[in-house]
């Protein structure tokens, strides 16, 4: 048996289109441009990659795109006044301040500081408390692009076993409170989880997050498992770049898995999709509207 291989660029792609016939539609119907506010503090390389990919998804979505650069030595209290200046625009509808921070730079506070009417990222404890209470609340990014790749594969995640490996409040906390809406058994492991590959053998779902470069091998899988890799970890090559590997080792298990996400090419491709679904969700809710359909 050979996995099929979960596009995550098609699913992405597909999704952006969708909600960018959402934003035409309140844009035409309601005179409502919804606008996403990004917050990058440094020189990170990486993350000014990822920004810039932001702003133009977000462009080519019809949304308004606001960028706010500030440099490494920012002091929080500017930065907290540029929140609170986002958070009473009314042309900003979502905020998402880049992470990590500097050192310098207290997270849980600067976090804690965003409307969490405007919390695209999903990570301000009202949100966080909303979707642990199964109650309707901004998701983070990357658990919601998960469940959409799976529900590439079942249309039902109803009864199915799943295990998430990985407890960040970023991915796998979120991740199992979004699989229990959707009525799925959850297991949760981590580092301190004992016979993890006897774990993994009993999921119809497994989710890796660990940012351990194929810490899951074939043999732990259940045969057709599905499998969404959110790893992406950079090892390098003799004599050449560095190669990127998820936390699943992906030739493994190819073949014993019966659909699997690529790194690259999986989740990491939904995570901008589904911040343009949350700032679209958000502008909408801010604005008396009902919830678009995507």
């Amino acid at each position: 048996m050979t996995a099929r291989i979960i596009d995550g660029k098609a699913i992405a792609a597909e999704l952006r289109a969708r909600v960018a016939d959402e934003v035409a539609r309140v844009k035409r119907d309601h005179q409502l441009t919804p606008g996403l506010a990004v917050v990058l503090v440094g020189h990170d390389p990486a993350s000014e990659v990822y920004v810039r990919s932001k702003h133009t998804q977000t462009q080519a979505a019809g949304m308004a795109s606001f960028e706010h650069k500030l440099p490494d030595d920012v002091s929080q209290a500017d930065l907290l006044a540029l929140i609170a200046r986002l958070n009473r625009d009314p042309m900003v509808h979502g905020i998402l301040v880049q992470l990590p921070l500097p050192k310098s730079l207290h997270t849980e506070t600067i976090i804690n500081a965003i409307d969490p009417a405007k919390d695209v990222d999903g990570l301000h404890p009202n949100n966080a408390g909303r979707l642990a209470g199964g109650l309707a609340a901004l998701s983070p990014c990357t658990p919601l692009g998960c469940i959409i790749l799976t529900k590439s594969v079942h249309a039902s995640l109803e009864g199915m076993n799943a295990i998430v490996i990985g407890r960040s409040n970023l991915v796998g906390r979120p991740l199992v409170q979004l699989l229990l809406n959707e009525n799925a058994t959850v297991t949760i492991a981590h580092s301190r989880s004992r016979d993890l590959p006897k774990l993994c053998a009993q999921a119809d779902l497994v989710y890796a997050a660990v940012g351990r470069p194929e810490m899951v091998r074939g043999d732990w899988l259940k045969p057709g498992a599905t499998v969404i890799d959110v790893g992406i970890n950079r090892i390098p090559v003799p004599g050449g770049k560095p190669k990127l590997v998820g936390d699943v080792a992906f030739q493994e298990a190819l073949n014993v898995a019966g659909a699997i996400t690529p790194v690259p090419g999986g989740v990491g491709q939904m995570t901008v999709a589904c911040l343009l679904v949350n700032t679209l969700r958000a502008a909408c809710a801010i604005a008396g509207l009902a919830a678009p359909a995507v």
